[in-house]
């Protein structure tokens, strides 16, 4: 069953074949309802997917008030590694009296409980795909595994519906440019990089200097983000290192 849902579902050549496929599988799980959110970044054309068959009164809230900023669901996705029910929320990220809140508007309107299936790709596209059961009852507890694979499957059929293609060549640092930039990304001033590496403070302000340049961006913060969105810097290089043994 699984095989056969997420085939359809990778098929699909277009938001309303994603739609239907979808649907059928949200049936089929024994789920009430889905929504799935792609928003792309790190493009000349950024753009976004939304496919779902939440209830109208809910949707129109929920887009209304721009809650998706806001929305607890989407922070836990950023934390977790695998799918995860909205009870487990707390496992993930301390909510607030406007998260309790928003959920408690949410089951009002027919999301009862939901599994979201969360997928990232830094630097270029964000999203989740939900499924949810509208009365009070346990999410079907054999179908967790399936809607993981469909969930993902979803997913990376609406990155390529969306038309999302290899971002646009970027800046290339020198060797030593991007050892200053990794010790500036530990915290450390050009003095202390200095010492280091073995060369002069005049060299690494120069080096840093130069990096902000090919980045086209004027603080250190920024040129950390773009170097580590770029991958010419790894997360676990920071820290791994700044991470107390």
């Amino acid at each position: 069953m699984t095989q056969d849902l997420s085939q359809e579902i990778a098929c699909a050549n277009d938001e309303a074949a994603l739609f239907a496929a979808l649907a059928k599988a949200t049936a089929t799980m024994r789920f009430d309802h889905f929504a799935l959110a792609y928003d792309r970044r790190g493009l000349a054309d950024p753009g976004s997917l939304l496919v779902h068959n939440y209830p109208e009164g809910w949707a129109t809230v929920y887009n209304g008030f721009d809650l998706g900023k806001a929305d607890p669901v989407r922070r836990a996705g950023e934390r977790a590694l695998t799918g995860f029910s909205w009870h487990e929320l707390e496992l993930y990220v301390p909510l607030t009296k406007g998260d309790r809140q928003m959920l408690a508007v949410g089951r009002e309107n027919g999301l009862v409980d939901g599994y979201t299936v969360p997928r990232h790709l830094v630097g270029e596209a964000s999203g989740t795909c939900t499924f949810v059961i509208r009365h009070e009852r346990d999410l079907p507890p054999d179908m967790r595994h399936c809607a993981e694979i469909v969930g993902a499957t979803a997913l990376a059929a609406a990155r390529r519906i969306s038309g999302a293609r290899p971002v646009d060549p970027r800046p290339v640092l020198s060797e030593r440019q991007r050892e200053c930039v990794l010790w500036s990304a530990r915290g450390k001033t050009a003095g202390e990089i200095a010492a280091i590496l073995g060369i002069s403070e005049e060299t690494v302000t120069q080096h840093l200097k130069n990096a902000r340049e090919r980045y086209d961006v004027h603080g250190r913060q920024m040129l950390v983000l773009c170097a580590m969105f770029d991958g010419v810097i790894g997360f676990s290089d920071v820290f791994d290192w700044w991470t107390p043994a």
